[in-house]
């Protein structure tokens, strides 16, 4: 690996094309240097793989990677959370609007989205809806001949959690928080993505894809690289199904965003209103776009497009600070920026390291679940969100620093 004076930092090999990262002064350990080489070396890559400052190992590419190709996709490196993001709403509200005690509000919020994932043989998941409510059924009617044409294709679909998961959280990093700005005003956010229907899409195409590769005998350095050419059959199927599975996740934001201030609503007698600052902010999903002389399909996984001017959502861990910012429109990391943090621990590894006691502390001061089952995503287990921002400083502006008081986990 060389350094440079410029902000990023690179590695190359010889025979393929640079990993340009952002990452001076975070972590960033082997595994996931050797996975960007792996998916350097595809010959389809348009100048460079970017890789952002929260980068950390992941099935199938990086998480944290921007990947721009010309004639091939990667589902693998889409992933199975398709258009997963992010949401935040600014309200009227003020630090002084809210009571002592957040339990009210938390357990409010809990009711109204479903979140988690507790299944009893014969009984319905409590993280999916029994009986879809009206706001569901109505959001869901533009999605639903989208779900159609996508059916007639590919059967399996149907049986899929799609409906029912509609409007609910899901489980690991999902969250919704109700945060302080820096001047105290109170904003909603949320982080959630395409739920069952989207996880099913994903690892039939990247199945798909691998099947492909043992048919035509192409051999990868990972076969979790499988690739689907540009004008092959499954190409368009797939570029559909992964467009309607970013509609449904952006849909499946609103519908909490809209369930989580109605419930702020009942638990405040104090009335408010509240402006959606950032509403589509997907960090896994592919977009077609232009970047160094060609029309290219850019892969985010884990990273967020930061154009210039692009408002944008980064999060940090559950005891950390979040930020609203503004893209910077970089182009030498195909303007993109992080998703969030970043993590250091497996989450095996931080149920194993990680104390409930230890747990506790880290997230003194916000009303949220503070059991066994919410160790994996403990703040020791992500990487310092101010050193992530101090990474990426060339490709973001930071306009509102947050602070969670309520989180709502799966």
């Amino acid at each position: 690996m060389s350094t440079t004076a410029t902000p990023y930092e690179v590695l190359h090999e010889e025979g393929h094309v640079p990993v340009k990262s952002w990452t001076k002064g975070v972590p960033f350990d082997d595994n996931s240097k050797k996975q960007l080489l792996n998916i350097a070396q595809m010959p389809f890559i348009h100048q460079w793989v970017a890789a952002m400052p929260d980068v950390h190992l992941g099935k199938g590419a990086t998480i944290g990677s921007v990947i721009p190709t010309v004639g091939a996709i990667i589902p693998a490196a889409v992933g199975v959370d398709l258009g997963c993001g992010m949401m935040a709403a600014k309200t009227t509200l003020t630090a002084s609007d809210l009571p002592d005690s957040l339990e009210a509000m938390r357990s409010k919020i809990e009711k109204v989205v479903p979140h988690g994932r507790v299944a009893i043989r014969g009984k319905r998941d409590t993280g999916s809806w029994g009986d879809p409510p009206d706001d569901v059924l109505e959001k869901w009617l533009a999605l639903s001949a989208g779900f159609q044409r996508l059916c007639e294709k590919h059967p399996f679909l149907k049986n899929t959690n799609n409906l029912k998961h509609l409007g609910t959280l899901g489980t690991g990093n999902h969250f919704i928080e109700v945060c302080l700005d820096e001047t105290q005003t109170v904003w909603v956010m949320l982080h959630s993505g395409s739920r069952g229907v989207g996880n099913a899409i994903g690892t039939h195409f990247i199945e798909q894809a691998k099947k492909d590769m043992e048919r035509y005998f192409i051999h990868l350095p990972d076969k979790d690289l499988a690739y689907i050419p540009e004008g092959s059959p499954h190409f368009r199927d797939y570029v559909e199904a992964v467009a309607w599975a970013q509609d449904f996740a952006q849909a499946n934001r609103e519908l909490m965003m809209a369930r989580t201030l109605q419930a702020i609503r009942e638990v405040l007698p104090i009335p408010f209103t509240a402006d959606v600052e950032a509403v589509n902010c997907h960090h896994n999903y592919i977009s077609r776009e232009h970047h160094y002389g060609k029309d290219v399909w850019v892969t985010r996984k884990g990273a967020v497009s930061a154009q210039q001017g692009q408002l944008g959502i980064i999060p940090g861990s559950m005891g950390a600070k979040s930020f609203i910012v503004r893209g910077l429109g970089n182009a030498e990391s195909f303007c993109s920026c992080s998703h969030g943090a970043g993590r250091v621990m497996s989450r095996t590894e931080a149920k194993r390291r990680v104390s409930l006691e230890e747990h506790k502390r880290a997230v003194a001061g916000v009303e949220c679940r503070v059991d066994e089952s919410v160790i994996d995503e403990t703040p020791s287990a992500y990487k310092p969100i101010d050193k992530v921002m101090a990474a990426q400083s060339d490709l973001v502006e930071v306009l509102h620093t947050l602070k969670q008081v309520v989180c709502v986990k799966g």
